[in-house]
């Protein structure tokens, strides 16, 4: 396989990640009714809808012009990304979809010989591949921070977006794997 190959396939796993992230907070969003996702859990944490606006902010401003501009943008203002300002849960909605439009736009166009080149952040250098890895991260723990702020908040109304629990093995039979005769050699 060559370098160019296997850069496509990093290029596809990045994307495919970042959309299963997306889809897990969509998923645990669409849960919540607008209070629940304006009230955090306790004084020292972040309602859902600043973990949006926050990661929101943080993709617009990693990923426009990604590999022309340092990821820390002059317009973008972290501090006030942390302030429930939303009029309306589809405010809410608009703003991180623009997030992500931005971060999907940027990978839709990146190219094999992309990754090794250099992006800046803040005035550091980064690999693409390393200025990706770092959001990849980013996105996971906020992605992990509403999903269980969406569970606490949803109490058992709760639809979950994973695999249940005691729902292994079904799981994968229903997708065609038993590790019990795999791990068996046949």
């Amino acid at each position: 396989m060559s370098q160019i190959e296997t850069s496509r396939i990093v290029i596809d796993a990045f994307v495919r990640t970042f959309k299963a992230q997306k889809h897990l907070a969509d998923t645990a969003i669409a849960q919540l009714n607008e209070a629940h996702l304006r009230a955090p859990l306790d004084e020292n944490t972040n309602s859902v809808c600043v973990i949006m606006k926050h990661l929101s902010g943080n993709l617009r401003s990693r990923f426009t012009d990604f590999l022309t501009e340092d990821g820390e943008k002059p317009w973008r203002d972290r501090d006030d990304e942390f302030v429930d300002s939303f009029g309306s849960r589809e405010q809410m909605l608009e703003e991180w979809e623009e997030g992500w439009q931005a971060l999907f736009i940027a990978l839709d166009v990146l190219l094999p010989t992309d990754l090794p080149a250099t992006v800046m952040i803040r005035g550091e250098p980064h690999s693409v591949a390393l200025a990706l890895s770092r959001a990849l991260a980013h996105t996971g723990y906020h992605t992990g921070q509403i999903v269980q702020t969406a569970r606490v908040m949803a109490k058992e109304q709760w639809a979950t977006i994973t695999v249940s629990r005691g729902g292994s093995r079904a799981h994968n039979l229903k997708h065609g794997f038993d590790a019990r005769r795999a791990g068996s050699g046949g």
